[in-house]
């Protein structure tokens, strides 16, 4: 059914089709608002007749959600929406006021349901994901430097549409999608997040999936580790290899190019008490796969003595030929390191290290354990390595800080150089974390991205216009 005619509309001189039925004519719009100046210009009525279409097509899909058999013949309808979102998210390119306009007609609950009803549809269309993506891309641009906007996107789509979007089978729907999230979180929707800590823990796995896609990085990293809490409790709920990314994600932060400020500071301790503590709990769970036959842990003090003792019991474990730990052998500087036994034995002796560097009391810790400690003699391969003894002996690779006590021979001590240690022994190493070499994303000025190589942060969010979904 055709829309009303109204007068022909004027738009920096241009003189629009009236009424705007057709896809040539919202083309034609959508390259006009390419142009800032149009932007600026743009009457309210435009986007009053844009919603009409949108809504139009919106109950023709609504229709064929109900009609399975009708969802083959929405390609026009599907074509219709697609031009609108472009149409409109070009309109909010750096244009506030084209964002409230927009708002004002309750447009961004027109298009969140709309894409919600994307899901219902049981077709495969590439006209269905380019429509679904220019909805995102979209909600991104009009909630882009808006706060009023940010809250209305917020309060509409979450959760429903993040999770919806999060677990995608679509890459882009998926980074659209972490977009949004990026562009309209705060401290206080934080607090929404940890009551629904599915949509939270969907960006770990987003970023899983496609570890390239920058959007998913942002979001843990300038939005989820500033809040402990939130961090507390989706650690709780992560799975083991979820915590491994979350704490790549960690060090990413740390060693990214911006520098954690003053505020930063106190909630990455908060981060580190956490791990630690989570460390002290839980170290000890990787040696049930020596025994059928386990003990109630005893408990431990503090991480130096847990880290200590766990090294000693993988030594233990690793003397039953059937555990394995016994393929561990001696750990040599010089080799890699193939095995996981090796890697984890490195990782506590670096551990070891950094927790002893500079620290006369866990110095004296480590040096008596060593001493004290007859299990861990020098007949067995795994101990005939030096750098384990070395690393139980830790207050000799600092003699400066302790006078009076023996030198250690500089052909063992791997680990004596003056600085934390930062590279795992033996060529052992997690992924690189992506911080600030962080992959960018491929160009996609196409469907209206901001452009390769460029880190785009809260005030800059939104994507420019372009034609394809």
């Amino acid at each position: 059914m055709a829309a009303p005619r109204l007068p022909p509309a004027r738009l920096s001189g241009v003189m629009l089709p009236a009424p705007i039925q057709d896809l040539e004519a919202l083309r034609a719009l959508t390259a006009l608002f390419k142009e800032q100046r149009n932007r600026e210009t743009a009457p309210r009525s435009i986007f009053q007749r844009v919603l009409g279409i949108l809504k139009k097509s919106s109950h023709d899909i609504e229709l064929a959600c109900r009609e399975p058999s009708q969802a083959e013949s929405l390609g026009s309808s599907l074509q219709l929406v697609t031009e609108c979102f472009r149409c409109l998210r070009n309109a909010c390119i750096e244009c506030t006021l084209n964002q409230d306009s927009i708002r004002n007609l309750d447009t961004i609950a027109v298009a969140v349901d709309l894409i919600l009803l994307f899901r219902e549809l049981q077709t495969e269309q590439e006209s269905l994901l380019t429509a679904f993506r220019c909805g995102l891309q979209f909600l991104g641009n009009v909630a882009s430097r808006n706060e009023e906007s940010q809250s209305a996107v917020w309060a509409r789509a979450f959760p429903e549409l993040f999770f919806t979007c999060l677990n995608h089978h679509d890459k882009k729907i998926v980074a659209y999608c972490s977009m949004i999230m990026f562009t309209t979180l705060n401290m206080e929707r934080m607090r929404e997040l940890q009551e629904n800590l599915n949509v939270a823990i969907g960006v770990i796995e987003a970023h899983q999936v496609q570890p390239e896609s920058e959007w998913p990085f942002l979001v843990v990293t300038d939005h989820f580790l500033k809040d402990p809490e939130l961090v507390k409790a989706m650690f709780a709920k992560l799975s083991n290899q979820e915590r491994v990314t979350f704490l790549d994600l960690m060090i990413a932060k740390i060693l990214s190019d911006d520098s954690l400020t003053t505020d930063d500071v106190p909630v990455f301790l908060s981060h580190a008490e956490l791990m630690a503590g989570s460390f002290v709990d839980n170290c000890r769970s990787v040696l049930k796969i020596t025994s059928e036959h386990q003990t109630e842990d005893e408990g431990y003090p503090g991480l130096l003595e847990r880290v200590i003792d766990l090294l000693r019991l993988v030594h233990v474990a690793g003397n039953d030929t059937t555990s394995p730990f016994a393929a561990a052998g001696c750990i040599k500087a010089e080799c890699d390191v193939s095995s996981v036994a090796d890697g984890f034995k490195s990782h506590l002796l670096r551990l070891i290290g950094n927790l002893c560097y500079k620290n006369k009391e866990n110095q004296d810790k480590s040096h008596h354990a060593c001493m004290v400690e007859p299990g861990l003699d020098s007949t067995t391969p795994a101990c005939q390595s030096p750098h384990l003894h070395a690393c139980l002996d830790i207050p000799a690779t600092c003699p400066c800080e302790r006078p009076g006590r023996r030198a250690a021979d500089p052909g063992q001590l791997w680990h004596r150089r003056q600085q934390p240690l930062s590279d795992p022994v033996g060529g052992v190493c997690h992924p690189k974390p992506h911080g600030g070499q962080q992959p960018k994303p491929e160009s996609d000025r196409r469907d209206g991205a901001a452009g390769p190589g460029q880190r785009v942060r809260p005030h800059q969010a939104g994507l420019r216009g372009g034609k394809a979904g």
